[in-house]
């Protein structure tokens, strides 16, 4: 089998983001471990706010197609959430509305969440490392009947987290994250 790939998506445009920060050594930690990795910002599928009655009048938008295309070439996908009023940030949420929405052959609407598992991570300043929208965003795949993965990574105090050389510092956040990287592995080649 060709290298297994994975696709990493932060869910924060914001310049300093700790969530683009905590993609960036997630995909380093998959290319060690020998998986192709692609890491893609939301800034370059720009959406329109969903709304059913923009859907029926324009169809689904060219960029949810081409987000939804990129996610399909793709074996296993991490999604790097920020937590904004202990859920999910609209950037990321509007992103899941418009992909559950593409109804593109041979794929029926929603299967590009039902074909390959998704893993979860996110970081914030505070002490719960955004473990709240975690659980939102899980439910929220959960119900697009997406297989997300039991490991997970809530990086607490983010901005304190990193060592001199940009990774990881504290022993717990690393095993999470090395945790995480081989269960997303492993289930996406049991997948394929």
């Amino acid at each position: 089998m060709s290298a297994l790939k994975i696709l990493i998506i932060p869910g924060s445009t914001r310049a300093g983001s700790h969530n683009a920060k905590l993609a960036a050594t997630a995909a380093h930690q998959f290319a060690q471990a020998g998986a192709d990795v692609t890491r893609i910002s939301l800034a370059d599928f720009p959406l329109p706010l969903y709304e059913a009655d923009v859907e029926a009048a324009a169809g689904v938008p060219r960029e949810a197609i081409n987000l939804k295309r990129m996610m399909s070439a793709h074996h296993g996908v991490l999604l790097v959430t920020p937590e904004y009023n202990a859920s999910v940030p609209p950037l990321l949420s509007n992103a899941i509305a418009w992909l559950s929405r593409v109804d593109e052959p041979p794929e029926g609407r929603g299967a590009v969440f039902r074909n390959r598992p998704f893993a979860l991570a996110a970081a914030s300043e505070n002490r719960f490392g955004g473990v709240r929208a975690l659980a939102a965003l899980r439910l929220m795949l959960t119900a697009c009947n997406a297989m997300v993965i039991p490991s997970q990574l809530a990086l607490a105090f983010a901005d304190k987290a990193y060592n001199d050389m940009d990774r990881l510092k504290l022993p717990a956040d690393v095993a999470a994250l090395d945790a995480l990287v081989k269960q997303l592995i492993e289930t996406a080649q049991q997948m394929n």
